[in-house]
């Protein structure tokens, strides 16, 4: 899943340990979200969204894996 936290956040002059606070995760947790390497928990996901004014689907990009 891919997601735009890092886009929205830099738009908004945000920075990760700031947003880390809001979210009451590390800031280790907000770079491993933005790289790709982490997967929030869906109430995490909720929180960011509506930290955002965004609905989920507008945050994360949810892509289907192609079958074999």
């Amino acid at each position: 899943m891919k997601n735009r936290i890092e886009a929205i956040r830099k738009e908004r002059g945000i920075l990760q340990e700031e947003f880390a606070r809001s979210m009451g995760v590390s800031r280790q947790t907000i770079s491993s979200l933005e790289t790709g390497r982490y997967n929030p928990s869906i109430m995490l996901a909720y929180k960011i969204a509506k930290y955002f004014g965004m609905t989920i689907e507008e945050v994360f990009i949810f892509e289907e894996e192609e079958s074999k």
